[in-house]
Parts: C-alpha cells; sequence; structure tokens
C-alpha cells in the first residue's frame, strides 16, 4: 500500500512542457534512455537503485521495445561538469532520451563558500546549453528538480530556500526549452509532509539527508516512469 501511495503522488508531479507531440509520444522500439546526473544518479545503476528500477519495469512492461538504460552519473558532479562531459558521457551514446536529475551539489557545495558551488545564473545558463545539445542531437529531454538537503519539513531544512529558487530555475529552463519537467522537489516536500511524522532529518526516503534509500529509490523511479512511460 506504502508504495501505492508513493505511486500516486508521483503520477501528479510531473508535468510536461514541451509540445504535444512529444508529450504524447509512446516509447518506441530501440529507445534509449540516457540518465545523467550526480552521486544519486550513480548510485541509481545499484541492484535497488532508480536507474535500474526504471530499467527493469521498462523492460517487463514493453518486452517487445527492446528499451536501453544507461545510466551516466557521476559523484559530486554540479552543471558544469555535466557541460564537460556531455558529449563523451551522453551524445556520443546516440541517446533518444535524456533524464537530467541535477542541483543538488550545485547548491549543497556553495554552503559555506559559494564559489564552490553554482551561481543562479551558470545554474541556467549550463541547463539550456545541455538541453539544447542534447535536442540538436534529435534526443528528447526530461529536466528533474533537485530534491532534498535534509528531509524536515515545511522549509525547515536550512538549505530549503536554496533550492526551492533553484528549482524554479529547472522549471522556467523547462518551459523556456520545451523540455519535460519532472517535478522531484515537489514530489519529495509534498511526500514527506504526510509520512515524515517525527520530523527527521531522513532515513524516509533518503539514508543521510541527500542520497536515497529503497524507498527513495523507488519514489524516484516511480515518479520519473509518470512521466516518460504515460
Amino acid at each position: 500500500m506504502r508504495f501505492l501511495a508513493l505511486l500516486a503522488v508521483a503520477a501528479t508531479t510531473c508535468t510536461a512542457f514541451a509540445a504535444d507531440k512529444e508529450m504524447a509520444a509512446p516509447l518506441k522500439k530501440g529507445e534509449r534512455i540516457v540518465f545523467l546526473g550526480d552521486s544519486i544518479t550513480q548510485g541509481g545503476v545499484s541492484p535497488k537503485g532508480y536507474v535500474t528500477v526504471v530499467k527493469n519495469t521498462l523492460a517487463e512492461k514493453h518486452k517487445d521495445l527492446g528499451i536501453e538504460v544507461i545510466g551516466a552519473g557521476i559523484g559530486g558532479n554540479k552543471v558544469p561538469d555535466l557541460q564537460k562531459r556531455l558529449e563523451k558521457d551522453v551524445l556520443a551514446k546516440k541517446p533518444t532520451l535524456v533524464v537530467i536529475y541535477i542541483g543538488i551539489n550545485d547548491v549543497w557545495h556553495g554552503e559555506k563558500d559559494p564559489a564552490k558551488g553554482t551561481s543562479k545564473e551558470k545554474f541556467e545558463a549550463g541547463l539550456k546549453e545541455i538541453i539544447g545539445k542534447i535536442k540538436d542531437a534529435g534526443a528528447r529531454v526530461v529536466l528533474c528538480t533537485p530534491s532534498v538537503i535534509g528531509e524536515k519539513k515545511a522549509g525547515a531544512n536550512k538549505l530549503d530556500k536554496q533550492l526551492d529558487e533553484y528549482s524554479e530555475i529547472s522549471r522556467k529552463v523547462a518551459k523556456e526549452t520545451g523540455s519535460t519537467l519532472c517535478d522531484l522537489r515537489k514530489a519529495f516536500t509534498e511526500h514527506l509532509e504526510k509520512a515524515n511524522k517525527d520530523d527527521a532529518e531522513s532515513k524516509v526516503l533518503t539514508s543521510d539527508r541527500v542520497h536515497l534509500n529503497d524507498a527513495g529509490n523507488k519514489f524516484v523511479a516511480d515518479t520519473i516512469l509518470a512521466t516518460i512511460d504515460k
């Protein structure tokens, strides 16, 4: 029942801003999906990771399509890092769909020293450059908002304000680039408002306030699946 509830939340928190034909396009034969991100995505290829859950679900549901799922996450990555390795780790793999899940480190690394994070201007410009190159290569894009740095409710985590600001940039970029938005930030905060009864810093969807536990991986997978496989 818990996972059914998670799926219900997931289905209501992903919004498509792309052209109608892109929003309605079903997954097709030979689809190659690349997941681009940081350590959360790097860990997503583990046996219970969200990338693996997506891969296994699509393989079971669409046995005839031969969908390929590729993880391209590297720990510590921020938007500028994705810009540097986009060609090698994404475009060279000839994807048809790229799911971008980034933003945590852009905020988190700048907590004590802003120079170690990513400015809002560079975050927005970098996302637009990445998406533009992916679309120029003929692939569709799903852009995820950053999720959480701490699971306390009602903006009680230290970096909630900044995460909300960067999430708003991602929403804006998705709209302006005609990409599909998967609003993980909204999904997490709405779920934690109900599920985190003890107002714990972690252990509901994360293991350490940031990285996903098994329930978090399932939650992210269901949220993304609700976007890419309607």
